[in-house]
């Protein structure tokens, strides 16, 4: 026998039984055109719906910043005794005592520049850190990494970088150091493989990396619009490309690129820096290409120019723009099954997501001054607001030059009655490993390598350029000296001495105006000479002893 029903219920049970369930996510044909078109262009933006997960991505970050550290280990064991060990042109003790009489106290000191260091400065120190830091690197590239390890690498270089005074200024120390610290969130404390299905990766994380590359991008494209007219005039690369640090071999043929092309690469710079990074927290398929599209801008900066690992290093938070779902289809289909299997979307431990909350809620207090810093109109470039790093401001050429002055090293055997004027003695010029010297040598490729000297050297001409005469790179009088006593550390760093048979009785300095040679010209630049910088200058002249002393340096 079956029950009466109302009206109203006979007529919802038609509905329910006769009208298919409508689809959330289809489109409305009642909704305004608007409402469609934004509807549509979120759908193709967003791509289908789908739960990402980040086994693959946490994997390749992992690989990317152990290879980043283990190139900066290496630079660090074979550069850091002859730079600021016991005779090095900077070194780290006679640092220390300052920063400690400075700060108050060993004590003080540490707490201002905390590093191992204040332990034993020796060279067999700095090369045993470097040396465990380059063993600890190797493993996370074979795949062997936990929060442990991790944050034992970002120990170590926190150190080298607190005594590593002009050598270790560059933004991309602290960029190491803030993307070392965000991956060891990523990896469990003890669990040694970055791909084992017992632990999960944080979406936490993940979040943090794109919030430091939107910073990195952002901080590097707004610096440039702030700092020099060029490259709101879209001229910047046509001297860009002959005026950075260390030039490679396919330097010279971007810088002979017409007008139009050098231009349009500006815009492009533009678009990279000050766009794409805005797509970070976007929707999934523009999340991808922009990601995407600031991967191949610093494939682009790598093959132009020697920039250290900076760029290598830039590619690692780019990476967390991607998912398993992307870069499972650019794995070798043997491995994917093995790859995806028990590897769905999990959650990690509640230990490891309260970890991971508590560090994203400092990073927001401490990333209030880099935005305000990014908002002002005094932006500064690669600036550190606590003495951890754990949250920096990045930039990078805010201003380009117009001409390339180089610091040449020239020394003589010879006995000069009077060194300003014997023009006509053997002088013999230092090579070194990157720096433009001969002009017919060919610009060299070492990146993601980093040749500190060879660096700071460009800081130095800098210096001259605008100033006339050396005033922050003050040591490079002590390296003039090292040249004069043949001192193995820094001929070191440099390529073999002109000097086999012993030291040279004088060296001086001197300013040559470099410009790259035009196409189908014999060698690779064009040189004159422009001034004398150091004239010539022995081993026992007092004015150059008594500043030596006066800096803490040996001049025995």
């Amino acid at each position: 026998m079956s029950t009466p029903t109302s009206n109203e219920d006979a007529r919802a049970l038609a509905t329910t039984s006769s009208a298919p369930a409508r689809d959330e996510d289809a489109p409305d044909p009642f909704a305004p055109w608007s409402r469609r078109a934004l509807r549509r262009c979120w759908r193709a933006l967003a791509g289908p719906p789908t739960a990402s997960t980040y086994w693959l991505t946490r994997f390749v970050i992992l690989r990317g910043i152990g290879l980043v550290y283990l190139v900066a280990f290496l630079v660090a064991a074979f550069q850091l005794a002859p730079l600021i060990g016991e005779g090095g042109l900077l070194p780290a003790g006679p640092y220390l005592e300052r920063l400690a009489a400075h700060s108050g106290g060993r004590g003080a000191g540490f707490l201002n520049a905390p590093s191992v260091f204040w332990l034993d400065h020796s060279d067999a120190a700095l090369l045993a850190v470097s040396l465990v830091g380059a063993l600890l690197s190797a493993a996370v590239v074979l795949g062997l990494s936990n929060a442990a390890v991790m944050i034992a690498l970002w120990c170590l270089y926190l150190s080298i970088l607190h005594v590593g005074q002009r050598w270790y200024s560059f933004g991309w120390e602290t960029q190491l150091l803030e993307t070392g610290l965000l991956a060891a969130l990523l990896c469990p404390l003890l669990g040694w493989r970055p791909l084992s299905a017992r632990h999960p990766p944080p979406r936490v994380p993940i979040i943090l990396l794109r919030w430091l590359i939107v910073r990195i991008m952002l901080g590097a494209g707004l610096i440039k619009l702030r700092g020099d007219p060029c490259w709101v005039e879209l001229t910047c690369l046509e001297t860009h490309f002959e005026t950075q640090p260390l030039p490679n071999p396919l330097s010279p043929l971007l810088h002979h690129l017409p007008a139009w092309a050098l231009r349009g690469g500006v815009l492009m710079n533009h678009v990279t820096e000050l766009v794409a990074p805005l797509f970070a927290f976007g929707p999934r398929r523009a999340r991808h290409v922009a990601g995407a599209l600031m991967i191949l801008f610093q494939l682009v900066l790598i093959v132009s120019g020697n920039l250290s690992f900076l760029n290598w290093l830039t590619i690692v938070p780019c990476l967390a723009c991607f998912d398993d779902q992307l870069l499972r289809r650019l794995t070798p289909a043997r491995w994917r099954e093995r790859i995806t299997a028990g590897r769905g979307p999990a959650p990690p431990s509640a230990a490891h997501r309260y970890v991971t909350y508590a560090f994203a809620a400092l990073v927001a207090y401490l990333s209030l001054p880099v935005v305000a810093n990014l908002l002002g109109r005094e932006q500064a470039m690669n600036r550190s607001y606590d003495r951890l790093h754990i949250v920096n401001t990045y930039g990078a050429f805010g201003s380009v030059g117009r001409e390339r002055l180089e610091l040449v090293f020239e020394g003589t055997a010879d006995e000069l009655d009077d060194p300003l004027a014997r023009e006509d003695a053997d002088w013999r010029e230092y090579a070194f490993k990157c720096k433009p010297g001969d002009p017919a040598r060919r610009p060299c490729v070492i990146s993601p390598y980093h040749y500190r000297l060879d660096w700071l050297i460009w800081f130095a001409a800098l210096d001259v350029q605008a100033r006339g005469r050396i005033e922050r790179e003050d040591w490079v009088l002590h390296l003039v000296y090292k040249l004069l006593v043949d001192d193995p550390g820094t001929l070191s760093l440099l390529e073999p001495s002109p000097f086999p048979e012993g030291p040279p009785r004088y060296v001086r300095i001197l300013v040559y105006r470099y410009w790259f040679a035009a196409p189908g010209e014999d060698g690779w630049w064009r040189r004159e000479r422009v001034g004398v910088l150091v004239p010539a200058t022995r081993v026992d002249d007092p004015r150059l002893r008594a500043y030596l002393r006066a800096r803490g340096w040996s001049a025995e």
